[in-house]
């Protein structure tokens, strides 16, 4: 059982058929109710809440995953003054008080069962990047973290892209081997010094990085830092590529570097 996957891989796996069976006879007994606890289901949440989400279904920086207004064919400019260790990202949705609901409460309250949807939600939004990924690794958690949240949310939403997308799963190609402090209320320079050499691939998991393109996976993107941190190490281990998907990505403010 790899360690990022916390306590929840491994044991027998039922088949479809009796998957079927189970649930079939759940909903006899416990009628589906959405994940939100609204009215009537939507993908998983109730039509009102999934109304709300922006999802990012439109044209986007090819760089970093801002939303555009129309195509243009180009990076935004801050992608073009100073590119990003990333090659490309992608964002499901826009992070706001809509979408916080289900993400926090994935990574914070135990709710493992959002995290299907929410790879579902990564695989149409990466869909270019998944076609061209040889491998799908997520942000790593430091094992003392790990130790006390039981399980990584990053993990948990790669896991079922993989199984969704058919690319290949590598749950622990990259560590994190220094305890960093929450990335939460630092400015973008601050973000950069605090996971600046956080994270590296071990030697025994270097052949499954080398000459690879890599799919990085997390559930939020705020200044990017922590996924540069990554993607250095990754390609420092001689990965060919490597690309971000994540969940939400907070929206670009006027003086706000992503």
């Amino acid at each position: 059982m790899a360690a990022e996957d916390g306590l929840f891989a491994g044991g027998w796996k039922p088949g479809p058929r009796a998957k079927a069976l189970w649930r079939g006879g759940l909903d006899m007994l416990f009628p589906p109710q959405t994940l939100d606890g609204g009215g009537a289901l939507a993908g998983g949440l109730s039509a009102e809440t999934w109304s709300r989400i922006h999802f990012l279904d439109g044209p986007v920086c090819d760089g970093c995953g801002q939303p555009y207004e129309y195509e243009t064919g180009d990076r935004c400019a801050a992608c073009t003054t100073r590119p990003r260790a990333f090659d490309a990202a992608r964002a499901a949705c826009l992070y706001d008080e809509v979408s916080r609901d289900p993400i926090l409460k994935l990574k914070h309250a135990d709710r493992l069962d959002l995290a299907p949807l929410l790879a579902r939600w990564l695989s149409r939004a990466a869909r270019e990047l998944l076609s061209d990924a040889d491998a799908i690794a997520p942000v790593p958690l430091h094992p003392f973290r790990l130790l006390r949240r039981r399980y990584n949310q990053a993990a948990e939403i790669a896991r079922p892209l993989a199984a969704l997308s058919g690319v290949a799963y590598l749950p622990d190609a990259l560590v994190r081997r220094r305890a960093t402090e929450s990335q939460g209320g630092k400015s973008g320079s601050g973000r950069k010094r605090n996971v600046a050499g956080a994270f590296h691939v071990p030697a025994g998991r270097a052949a499954q990085v080398a000459g690879r393109r890599i799919l990085l996976v997390d559930d939020v993107l705020t200044t990017g830092a922590t996924a540069e941190a990554c993607a250095r190490a990754l390609k420092a281990a001689g990965a060919a590529r490597v690309d971000l998907a994540v969940v939400a990505r907070v929206k670009e403010r006027p003086g706000l570097t992503i």
